[in-house]
């Protein structure tokens, strides 16, 4: 498909896309169309390679981070273990992420609820949680 079709298929912008070709985070293959500027044409695997992109993003990963486990990935992509390692790291790093989003929402909900209870005594302390 051609980049118009593959942002429609990814739900991004065509901006974010031609960004992500250019940082090297997408690779898409090369027509012999298109003259001295040949056509990208990506494949279905590349609309989820960029949701991942975006879902990474949001997670908080920098695109350094991003591009290096997207290269870790394509290198193993050959050998199961290889791929296993790499998401096995990415479940992990999110686990860790999950903890302290849990802490800061169960501090910030303490909060609430002490406020809401008018105050009775001394507030909740952001040390008391591990975020």
């Amino acid at each position: 498909m051609l980049i118009s079709e593959f942002a429609k298929a990814a739900e991004l912008p065509i901006d974010t896309i031609r960004f992500y070709i250019a940082k090297g985070l997408l690779k898409p293959d090369r027509s012999a169309k298109g003259g001295s500027n040949p056509y990208q044409i990506f494949k279905p695997e590349d609309v989820t390679a960029a949701r991942m992109i975006r879902l990474q993003q949001t997670l908080g990963y920098s695109l350094g981070e991003i591009l290096a486990l997207n290269e870790e990935y394509r290198a193993g992509e050959n050998s199961s273990e290889r791929t296993i390692e790499v998401l096995q790291s990415q479940i992990e790093r999110l686990e860790e992420r999950r903890a302290a989003l849990n802490a800061a929402l169960s501090f910030l909900q303490g909060k609430v609820e002490w406020i809401k209870a008018g105050k009775p005594n001394e507030a909740p302390r952001l040390e008391d949680y591990q975020c």
